[in-house]
């Protein structure tokens, strides 16, 4: 495994779920993270195109065309610039709340990404996923989007799987 595709994140057992939460600090301000979380353009270069209605209860709809995932969700929690949930789901689908907070760190702004997911689910792959999307996320920031890093995905995931912890 490469220096850059070490884990940044963890996943967490909890009753019939897991937890996963990764932290990054940006060198930026948090409204240029909020931007990129919620301006159809900017969300478009690191997560999916898409568009955010920003209120509680505002539609979420995120279209990952490559993959055939369609998120349709509703906004559960929001506080402009430094808190934004939905879940990461779509009707029918089990609830998997994702919240992005940020706050103001040493050297930038901190992003912590939760999200929790059935038991039943592949943690280390979504884990996987995300840190893969927060790559795209600092390219974003610094104005020179890249594509889904797909060989950071698979060192990440096989990493999530190796820390994985066991399960009673």
């Amino acid at each position: 495994m490469t220096e850059k595709a070490a884990i940044r994140g963890r996943i967490v057992p909890k009753q019939d779920r897991h937890e996963i939460r990764i932290e990054r600090v940006f060198a930026c301000a948090p409204g240029q993270i909020w931007e990129r979380l919620t301006k159809p353009a900017r969300l478009a270069e690191w997560l999916a195109p898409g568009k955010i209605e920003m209120r509680i209860g505002g539609a979420v709809k995120l279209d990952f065309a490559d993959s055939g995932i369609v998120i349709e969700s509703t906004v559960t929690a929001i506080q402009i610039p430094f808190l934004l949930e939905y879940s990461w789901s779509s009707p029918g689908q089990p609830q998997r709340p994702l919240r992005f907070e940020s706050s103001i760190a040493p050297g930038g702004t901190r992003l912590v990404v939760t999200v929790s997911i059935p038991n039943s689910e592949d943690a280390p792959r979504t884990a996987a996923g995300f840190e893969a999307h927060l790559e795209m996320l600092a390219a974003s920031l610094e104005d020179v989007p890249i594509k889904f890093p797909f060989a950071l995905f698979k060192e990440l995931r096989s990493a999530y799987q190796a820390a994985m912890p066991a399960t009673a």
